[in-house]
């Protein structure tokens, strides 16, 4: 099969690991071109310079150039879809045609949908996240663009089949309007060559560790953690992830978890170490003795499952890719999303039970390897693919008509008037 994957943002660095969505899209692609497929993967290109295309990992990797040749937030990349759109179906319509296209993230998937849009050629979508449900658990924390809600509904319309990450997300979409027949469950990958139980721990002393890992923005549950630490007893909480370290000082969200600890008596026991390489984030996940997994929301469930390919049993909040990921009082312990208080005391009596993390952590490492890995994953989409090339028909109701009847906006004028 020939397989276009489209995702509007940037791609990472040269000088780092994909991570996120970009090591998802990075990881099938190349899983599917081992398989022997022939995989393109689309995405923005944001600096001067850099190659037109490459081969990496056995596939071709297409830089788009639409809009500046600079970094741009998801809310003014909008009015370049029309554009990406075009520049696709153009590229398509020569040498080069997919059998199947598949659209990641809401900006991705409307690019794609642009381009195939007087096409028969089907698509497949992942949003990763969809912003229903984060205005849902986020609330006025919520700071996704405003359109963004009305064209993931659009969107849906105009694909064959919405891959969901997790339970959540199929109830999700299904709430949203499509049939759950046009729902696949497909949950994301773990590299288990690079996340596995032996190896190097980062250093630590000789309190019990708890580690969080999540950037420093709202939702991302850190606020919970520190608030049960004072259930906890004699442990520290170390929290991975927002700027590099020399950056915390000055960083808003990273003084307001301080002073938040200090306000609950718990400042000697919280220690942020900002921004963790992520080919190194697999020995900070063998440091800690739980891993605790509290984001208001999560679709994948990335952290918990490398954590439990790292042999660490995981306490986490019930919801989305986490509670398909944890097996509870088996691989970890689920706790309701938000109660704090049984947070601190389900970590204060599993930091209590060698064994019990023991067990916990084995079963977690049994859990990935046969449910998660990137092969798995990647098998689960190419037998997607190959239903709906096999049933290739025309879109029911092109994207534009779609994203007329929901919306008047300006990410409706901005792809007009492109």
């Amino acid at each position: 099969m020939r397989v276009g994957l489209v995702c509007a943002h940037a791609g990472p660095s040269t000088d780092g690991p994909a991570v996120g969505t970009h090591e998802h899209i990075a990881r099938v692609a190349a899983e599917l071109a081992e398989r022997g497929h022939d995989v393109r993967v689309y995405e923005r290109r944001d600096a001067p310079g850099l190659p037109e295309s490459l081969d990496v990992d056995g596939y071709r990797l297409e830089r788009v150039p639409i809009g500046p040749a600079a970094p741009l937030p998801t809310a003014e990349l909008v009015p370049h879809v029309a554009a990406y759109g075009q520049w696709l179906a153009r590229r398509w319509a020569g040498d080069w045609t997919p059998d199947v296209v598949h659209g990641h993230y809401w900006i991705g998937g409307l690019a794609a949908a642009q381009a195939l849009r007087e096409t028969d050629i089907p698509i497949v979508q992942t949003f990763h996240s969809l912003g229903v449900e984060q205005l849902r658990h986020l609330g006025n924390r919520y700071d996704g663009p405003g359109e963004r809600i009305p064209l993931e509904r659009a969107l849906t319309r105009a694909v064959d089949i919405a891959v969901a990450q997790c339970n959540d997300e199929v109830d999700e979409l299904t709430r949203m309007g499509l049939q759950r027949t046009a729902v696949a469950m497909v949950p994301t990958g773990v590299d288990t060559h690079q996340f596995h139980p032996d190896g190097e721990a980062a250093p630590r002393d000789q309190r019990a560790r708890i580690l969080s890992v999540g950037g420093l923005s709202a939702g991302h549950g850190h606020e919970d953690l520190i608030r049960a630490m004072r259930l906890v007893g004699d442990a520290e909480l170390v929290i991975a992830g927002g700027p590099p370290a020399e950056q915390l000082a000055g960083h808003a969200e990273a003084r307001r978890l301080r002073e938040l600890a200090e306000r609950n008596g718990v400042a000697d026991q919280v220690k942020l170490v900002g921004a963790v390489p992520h080919d190194q984030m697999a020995t900070w996940y063998r440091s800690a003795d739980v891993v605790a997994c509290t984001p208001h929301y999560s679709s994948a469930g990335r952290v918990s499952l490398e954590a439990m390919a790292c042999g660490v049993p995981v306490v986490g909040y019930a919801m989305g890719g986490i509670a398909d990921a944890v097996v509870d009082e088996v691989t970890g312990k689920l706790v309701p999303p938000g109660d704090v208080r049984t947070l601190g005391m389900t970590l204060r009596r599993l930091l209590a039970d060698n064994a019990g993390r023991f067990a916990y952590g084995h079963a977690a490492v049994d859990r990935v390897r046969c449910s998660y890995t990137w092969e798995r994953t990647a098998g689960a989409l190419e037998r997607l693919y190959e239903r709906v090339v096999g049933r290739r028909r025309p879109a029911e109701k092109p994207l534009e008509t779609a994203v007329e009847e929901p919306l008047e906006t300006t990410a409706e004028k901005s792809v007009e008037a492109a």
